[in-house]
């Protein structure tokens, strides 16, 4: 039975050709009756044929002659094929079908039709691959119940599949389902691996127009990320700023202004009772020694002398000294980096810290510096109670770290440790600079 369909379908091709040629045939003859021998009837010459008319006629012929097939080509295919396209005007116009103006979604549909359309099969898919596997891209027709296993897995009778491919590389696979009793003849088994041939051309721009639009994607929610992040990051020294001027009014202001109404007071008393004065002035020692104090301590939460001097390190180490829970600094390869880069990574890390300290109820913390190439990694690890990062909200404490490494286009994050507890990483982009360069 399938010999029998396939000598059908293999006739059906031949009377296509058949009646595109006679109709050719049939127009040369026509053309040269009316030209050659009606020129001639009409001019006397009718013993021979005319040179000039002979060459009008083989001129209309060589003009007229691609549309008239084109025509005819297509009066074929209706009559043979019942209006279905033949399968070489589906090879000579894919390119055309599937490209142009068409989005990079619509054109695996396309393809599919034209592919359904050219070989008269049930079915047809369109596989693209996609980080290293075939994905389903289009079935034609849509509403078909078609195969939706990987090709190659399949074994079903009538089910052809064609690796498309360009300069080597793999892009895809065609496939379809032959109808019940009527395979591929040898002119649509050359269609549908011409068009596995075209194809690559046609896939390869459609993967780049995906990946282009992926890239778009990606990039538009990086600056959303960053205008979100600068933000954030604004409103946060905007509260620094508040919070070091309440600072300065209840602690430092507070001293000074002591300091200055004692020393009026001991000018007045010093020509009235010298000895009052004199202790006085003697008390306000520890009063300054006190202001002087109360200001290095603010200084420090701006920016430790230590940071610029010795690094991140030696900083972290000095500041966490007197910290209730001991604290373990790890240096791994680190050098000494630009100061925004040093100063965002200290804050980083002493923040972390001090939510341990305060929320943990940890009785070790470890802070791990590394230096990796073009970046400087960071990790706050606790082996305290830790927390669920999916249930628990962002505080701006945790805010403020991730905006300080988003400021310098690093990433931070924290989540549950392997062996309980909290840990805090992320890194910045980084570049070696001498020491004395720093700051």
């Amino acid at each position: 039975m399938a010999l029998l369909a396939r000598w059908r379908r293999s006739r059906r091709d031949r009377r296509a050709a058949l009646l595109v040629l006679g109709g050719l045939s049939g127009f040369v003859a026509a053309v040269y009756v009316v030209v050659v021998l009606g020129g001639g009837a009409l001019i006397g010459h009718t013993s021979s044929p005319h040179l000039g008319l002979s060459v009008l006629a083989t001129a209309i012929v060589a003009l007229a002659f691609e549309p008239v097939q084109r025509r005819l080509e297509a009066v074929a295919s209706r009559v043979v094929y019942h209006g279905r396209p033949s399968p070489y005007d589906v090879l000579s116009r894919f390119t055309e079908a599937v490209t142009g103006s068409y989005a990079s979604d619509e054109v695996p549909a396309r393809m599919a039709k034209v592919l359904a359309d050219g070989t008269g099969a049930r079915w047809a898919q369109v596989w693209l691959m996609v980080n290293d596997d075939l994905v389903l891209a289009a079935t034609w027709p849509p509403a078909i119940d078609a195969d939706p296993t990987r090709p190659g897995t399949d074994s079903a009778p009538g089910r052809r599949a064609l690796t498309v491919r360009l300069a080597g590389e793999v892009l895809g696979v065609l496939r379809l389902q032959e109808r019940e009793r009527q395979p591929l003849t040898p002119v649509e088994d050359r269609l549908f691996s011409g068009l596995a041939g075209q194809a690559g051309l046609v896939l390869h721009g459609v993967r780049l127009r995906a990946e282009l639009a992926a890239r778009l994607v990606e990039l538009s929610a990086r600056a959303e990320e960053l205008r979100v992040s600068r933000e954030r990051l604004v409103d946060t020294q905007d509260a620094e700023r508040q919070q070091l001027e309440r600072d300065i009014h209840d602690g430092a202001q507070q001293h000074l202004v002591a300091l200055a109404v004692n020393l009026r007071l001991a000018q007045t008393l010093e020509t009235r009772a010298p000895e009052r004065a004199e202790q006085v002035l003697t008390e306000q020692r520890a009063a300054a020694e006190a202001a002087i104090e109360t200001l290095v301590s603010l200084s420090r939460g701006i920016y430790p002398p230590l940071l610029g001097d010795a690094g991140i390190g030696a900083a972290l180490r000095a500041a966490l000294g007197a910290s209730p829970v001991p604290v373990t600094v790890v240096e791994e390869q680190v050098e000494r980096y630009a100061a925004d880069v040093e100063a965002a990574v200290y804050f980083c890390c002493l923040e972390a810290v001090q939510n341990a300290v305060k929320h943990s109820g940890a009785r070790q913390v470890t802070v791990t510096l590394r230096g990796a190439g073009d970046r400087l990694e960071l990790e706050v690890s606790d082996d305290g109670c830790g927390f669920d990062p999916a249930h628990v909200a962002t505080g701006n404490g945790l805010a403020n770290m991730r905006a300080r490494a988003d400021a310098l286009g690093g990433r931070l994050g924290w989540s549950a440790g392997p062996l309980g507890g909290t840990r805090v990483r992320g890194w910045v982009p980084v570049a070696p600079v001498s020491a004395a360069l720093v700051g």
